[in-house]
């Protein structure tokens, strides 16, 4: 079946007007951003070239998403520069931008986040992100002196970003050090899928600390880029159904065409939580295997996660 058909036989079967059903919202936290419960990702929206890009963007709006996701790395700024393009004065009101800068000290940081604003074609954004955070060290390097936490903390003084947060994929370790060394974060950006809980699992450790604290929460990796569905493991639909069924305030999704796009929304908009008995026979499904680093090849290999659990003696030997 054709992916389009399959849109509207499965809108009429729910009863759903894909464009005038309502986009189910969500909000974001102590941020206070009312937000729509599906957030364009950045990345893959620009795959298929800025055309492809500007009609999706477009096209999300018209169906109620109001979260778009950019980041100053999704290639080399041209993410950045298509929103610009897409998103006209009269739309950027209605709407909410947010980015992220991966460099660690002050001055990088800035310089990044003031190129973003010319890029997107905007004087602010909604949601500026420390991006991509994957080692301790990194950690060190945004907490010390002229780190990029001076950069968050500056711009959101200065009105050029009205919130702030961090995102990562690779240790749900380094997001509690995060967690704990800044009581100014808004948000927290990170996995939630279906084989996580196998494996330095974020929805087990970093989950229940992001909401304790109030944070907003954006679910990312809901296929693991791709992994589950290339390993067999479960379904677009499971994968998307299962995401949404966690404590999220908002799903990150990517897609390269507009069908993609309504397929991911008409989900959203049509979505109905798991019950426990469901997720406990999903996650007994998927503990099954393939888990760990050869489906989330983001994160932390085994390798290299059980090395670090040991000390090693003068002689080189672990205990």
């Amino acid at each position: 079946m054709e992916r389009r058909h399959f849109i509207q036989t499965t809108a009429a079967a729910a009863g759903v007007t894909l464009t005038a059903a309502p986009m189910p919202m969500a909000t974001l936290g102590k941020s206070g951003l009312s937000v729509s419960r599906f957030t364009l990702g950045g990345f893959h929206m620009r795959v298929g070239g800025e055309e492809e890009g500007i009609r999706i963007i477009r096209r999300a709006m018209e169906l109620g998403v109001v979260m778009f996701d950019s980041a100053a790395k999704y290639h080399n700024g041209e993410s950045d520069v298509t929103y610009g393009k897409a998103i006209d004065k009269s739309a950027r009101k209605k709407i909410l931008l947010m980015s992220k800068a991966q460099l660690r000290d002050k001055k990088s940081a800035m310089e990044q986040l003031e190129l973003t604003l010319k890029r997107m074609n905007t004087d602010y954004l909604d949601l500026w992100a420390c991006h991509e955070v994957a080692r301790m060290d990194e950690v060190a390097q945004i907490f010390g002196p002229a780190g990029s936490l001076e950069a968050f903390v500056e711009a959101k003084k200065k009105g050029m970003v009205r919130h702030i947060g961090f995102t990562g994929h690779h240790d749900p370790e380094v997001h509690q050090a995060l967690l704990q060394g800044f009581d100014g974060w808004e948000t927290v950006q990170h996995p939630v899928n279906l084989i996580d809980p196998h494996y330095l699992s974020f929805i087990k450790t970093v989950l229940p600390k992001v909401r304790a604290k109030g944070l907003g929460l954006l679910a990312m990796k809901s296929n693991a880029i791709g992994g589950i569905t290339k390993e067999k493991v479960a379904t677009i639909q499971e994968c998307l159904r299962y995401s949404w069924s966690h404590d999220i305030d908002t799903l990150v999704s990517g897609v390269e065409t507009v069908a993609q796009l309504e397929e991911n929304v008409l989900a959203c908009k049509t979505f109905t939580k798991m019950s426990r008995a469901e997720i406990s026979s999903l996650l007994a499904r998927t503990a099954k295997g393939p888990i760990g680093s050869k489906v989330e090849r983001y994160k932390k290999p085994e390798k290299t996660a059980i090395l670090e659990h040991f000390h090693p003696h003068e002689d080189g030997t672990f205990v």
